[in-house]
């Protein structure tokens, strides 16, 4: 951690202990015990997954490889990190903890698991950990109270959080230009997705969520992860989804290209970027964001009418479902330690959850947008062929050129996101910040 992060660190910290304090008491527990997690192992075999640490954990501390490791919690008292630091020759051993942020913290370096957990307090602990695989010693039960009080206030983000998340966004971007030079270039899908783990410097286990590298139709699979290994004859277009991390913390970007000499489509594409800044220029306080997702298919309606692929309002395109067909996605979710992180539907810090609008079963998001919160907003436009033959047998058929959209099928389809912070002034767009100040 660099020195001019560190006293955002220490006042984040600050943040979380008051957050614990409070959620602990609400539970009756007198000590918040969170562990990073451990490697799930593979079926029938003796290897483990790539090793993914618990968020709760890595909201504390800037360690994305601890797996054994614990935070202590305990009101009153300085935070305290169990640190497994085993005895292995098979391995990496994860260096002792150092750097400024230790100082926020009591550590004990302990050699197995088994040592970490007979550190941990005994008593009314509020244990946030994996059930799955189950921890000897120790029992996870994640306490619904205290879960829902951090997750609410995970909502809002630390000064220091929003300085991972720019970092974050300032590698995805990076790399996502190093994306588009290799389609340009006529690379394969794995081909660009090599070129953009090389700019990144991350390897794919280190990325938040798998990459979406969609050449032609294949931008039309809402999450295509197949990467051929072949270029296409003819590279008409491109779609990535891309994101990279900041110890912990997530960008989520996609981006849509058109090959050079395919001017119908990069219209298209120009029409739905236009209308996806003017969503990311709504993320303001008070804004619901399950109603900003209803504009946007209001605006991408009259995007397709301008195009030439429906006849009918935007009105009757929304109502008739077949904007649904055209963009079959929410507009968003919130993003943070998780790419979808939490508390997109809860109702308030004591719980409960807010619906989805009726006919809009994929949203991710149905809160109120307030202060602190960061949202991707990620509005599409797909040529998608199950959805299309379900249109073409509905009454609202006769509304849609389908001369146009066979036309654009072979493009397979379009998605723009950024990542997007609520302020108490005009939103902070992470992503087009990010990529003005890319090489």
């Amino acid at each position: 951690m660099s020195q001019d992060l560190a006293p955002l660190y220490a006042q984040h910290v600050a943040s979380l202990r008051e957050r614990a304090d409070k959620a602990l008491s609400l539970g009756g527990f007198d000590h918040l015990l969170v562990a990073a997690g451990t490697p799930l192992r593979k079926f029938l075999d003796d290897q483990d997954y790539p090793f993914v640490a618990n968020p709760h954990f890595l909201h504390w501390l800037p360690l994305t490889d601890a797996p054994g490791s614990w935070v202590i919690h305990t009101p009153g008292r300085k935070p305290q990190l169990i640190f497994v630091q085993p005895r292995d020759y098979w391995h990496v051993v994860p260096a002792a903890p150092n750097g400024a942020w230790v100082d926020q913290f009591e550590i004990t370096i302990v050699r197995t698991f088994a040592e970490a957990v007979a550190a941990l307090p005994k008593g009314r602990c509020a244990v946030i950990a994996p059930t799955c695989p189950s921890i000897e010693g120790v029992q996870a039960n994640n306490p619904q109270a205290v879960m829902d009080y951090l997750h609410w206030h995970r909502s809002y983000k630390t000064p220091y959080e929003l300085a991972r998340m720019r970092e974050a966004s300032r590698t995805g971007a990076r790399a996502h230009r190093a994306a588009e030079q290799a389609f340009r270039a006529g690379e394969s899908e794995f081909g660009i997705h090599m070129a953009y783990l090389a700019a990144a410097r991350q390897i794919d286990a280190e990325l938040p969520y798998a990459s979406i590298v969609g050449l032609n139709e294949h931008g039309a699979v809402l999450h295509y992860a197949h990467f051929d290994r072949t270029p296409p004859r003819q590279s008409r277009s491109f779609l990535i989804d891309a994101g990279a991390s900041a110890c912990g913390y997530a960008s989520d970007i996609t981006r849509t290209y058109a090959a050079d000499g395919h001017e119908a489509f990069q219209a298209l594409v120009d029409s739905v970027d236009t209308a996806q800044q003017g969503f990311a220029a709504m993320v303001k306080a008070g804004q619901s964001y399950p109603a900003l997702h209803i504009h946007a298919h209001h605006v991408l309606a009259d995007v397709l009418r301008e195009h030439g692929v429906i006849r009918c309002s935007a009105e009757s395109a929304v109502r008739s479902g077949i904007t649904s067909a055209f963009f079959p996605h929410g507009l968003g979710h919130p993003i943070g330690l998780q790419v979808h992180d939490v508390a997109g539907f809860q109702a308030s810090a004591s719980g409960g959850s807010l619906p989805r609008p009726d006919g809009h079963p994929y949203l991710r998001m149905t809160r109120v947008l307030e202060p602190g919160m960061v949202v991707t907003i990620e509005p599409g436009l797909y040529f998608i062929d199950m959805l299309l033959d379900e249109l073409r047998a509905k009454p609202a058929a006769g509304d849609i050129d389908w001369s146009k959209v066979e036309a654009f099928r072979p493009y397979g389809g379009i998605r723009i996101e950024d990542d997007v912070v609520c302020t108490d002034n005009l939103p902070e767009n992470l992503t087009r910040d990010a990529f003005a100040h890319a090489s």
